[in-house]
């Protein structure tokens, strides 16, 4: 048996071993497996493990045999945000309170991940309730999983909320891992880890059976090493789910995703707007590999933008969306509403709550009678601001480009899909740059033929073992 690297292996590279016959599902189990061991004591992005990880690995060897791969993931390990329902295993948010909250069901894209043949591993550690519990708390922080560490780089941010997800995909602990946005918990990862992070359109991936912050903007999508491996995720997990009515009109994106056409030259002709920025590590080499591979590009401007709008719509969207979740467990729920989370925390205030329960604490006092009115004018407001900026810097163009995940907010705000991909080192100190690119709703496969022909054009990735080799040394 030979193993590519993990921190490298593709799915499209591990497809052709298993079909082959020279390693099996198992082995690929089994060695992820392995590296989680080894290193995830210091890093901290697994939150638990599926028991039946072999035993699913030997399933799909058999079908594989027997009947042929159902899909091209057939056989590879993903791991899951712990804050998507994986039957068997608890779904948490990272909180204390929800230690033992064990769903019956898949959510639907965990379904569709075990029918695509998927080997579900485990599921990686998050800031605690989607960095929706609590102001000033570290991004990888929850009081039941603790810290997770950035691989690139322990002293700075891991980001998120879907801090281990990307942590779990930088280190090799699967090639596949699944992340949730509601304003950057996929991309600034990304940014900071080196990776692609893929915000979807709202509504092209089911929501049910996630822990929720705002129906207005939560979406769940891929983190991976490569573009095209996300575009073999989402594809997966994309399409219509007759509870989340919001995905009644993905099908024809979903179906788009199962045929889609990769090319380095698809940047030829390609109109993209560049947002200015003065940050210091701004990816200008490449934009210049974008441009000499024949891109179009055009220098614009955002609008200064706060958030207060946006922190004003899901404080109202939380508890509601929380206690409809929650709900849908059933009666053996250890905790029945968001009010009955607070009641927990401040009962073990001294193990929960290290960092306190603003958000919580904003979200139930509100008053979702009296103060509909005052929201629905709120978010009307902020969904046409974001959408307005986002139509006018990109003009006549199909994309907008930001440096790193600064274009985050706008995205999600507006539900359009975003994507950042490796694109820089700073020199002092080799910490990870991504390039976001964003497109109008809809155009999810289109924004992924970009991004892989702009990262085919600027092939930059670094893995955490090259970048930061001081920290593995001992381990």
């Amino acid at each position: 048996m030979s193993l590519p690297d993990l921190a490298t292996a593709t799915v499209a590279g591990l497809r052709t071993l298993l079909d082959s016959g020279e390693v099996t599902s198992r082995d690929l189990v089994s060695a992820h497996l392995d590296r989680i061991s080894r290193y995830d004591a210091v890093f901290g992005a697994i939150r638990c493990l599926a028991p039946d990880a072999l035993e699913q690995a030997e399933e799909s060897d058999r079908v594989r045999r027997e009947e042929g791969a159902r899909s091209p993931i057939e056989g590879i390990p993903v791991l899951v945000k712990d804050n998507i329902d994986v039957a068997g295993l608890p779904t948490t948010g990272g909180a204390l309170a929800l230690e033992h909250s064990m769903p019956m069901l898949d959510a639907p894209i965990v379904a569709k991940l075990r029918a695509a043949g998927a080997v579900v591993l485990g599921k990686t550690n998050l800031s605690e309730l989607a960095n929706f519990l609590t102001e000033d708390m570290p991004s990888g922080y929850s009081s039941l999983g603790g810290q997770v560490l950035n691989a690139y780089d322990t002293a700075i941010t891991p980001s998120g909320s879907s801090s281990g997800s990307g942590v779990a995909a930088a280190l090799g602990y699967a090639p596949l891992t699944v992340g949730t946005e509601t304003d950057g918990s996929i991309t600034s990862p990304a940014d900071y880890q080196s990776l692609v992070g893929m915000k979807p359109t709202l509504g092209l991936v089911s929501r049910t059976g996630i822990l929720p912050i705002a129906p207005s903007q939560d979406t769940a999508g891929p983190m991976t090493r490569t573009v095209a491996d996300a575009a073999a995720l989402l594809a997966a997990i994309a399409g219509p789910d007759v509870a989340d009515p919001v995905t009644a009109a993905s099908g024809g994106v979903a179906e788009a995703l199962q045929n889609l056409v990769f090319d380095v030259r698809h940047l030829r002709g390609a109109r993209i707007a560049v947002v200015q920025s003065d940050d210091a590590d701004f990816p200008h080499a490449a934009l210049a590999a974008l441009r000499q591979a024949g891109a179009s590009l055009v220098d614009v401007e955002m609008p200064e933008s706060g958030h207060e709008d946006e922190l004003a719509v899901l404080h109202y969207e939380f508890a509601p969306a929380v206690d409809r979740y929650l709900a849908g467990l059933g009666q053996d729920s250890p905790m029945r509403t968001l009010a009955d989370i607070q009641a927990f925390n401040l009962e073990n205030a001294e193990v929960a709550l290290k960092f306190r329960q603003v958000h919580v604490d904003t979200a139930l006092a509100i008053d979702h009678v009296a103060q509909r009115p005052a929201y629905e004018q709120t978010r009307s407001r902020d969904l046409a601001f974001a959408t307005e900026s986002l139509l006018a810097a990109l003009g006549g163009n199909e994309f907008l480009a930001f440096t790193g995940a600064s274009g985050c907010s706008w995205a999600a705000r507006a539900g359009w899909p975003s994507i950042v991909i490796p694109a820089a080192y700073a020199e002092n100190n080799r910490r990870p740059k991504g390039l976001m690119l964003v497109a109008r709703p809809w155009n999810d496969a289109r924004l992924l033929q970009i991004a892989y022909a702009a990262e085919q054009a600027h092939p930059v990735r670094r893995t955490p073992f090259q970048v930061n080799p001081a920290i593995f040394r001992n381990l």
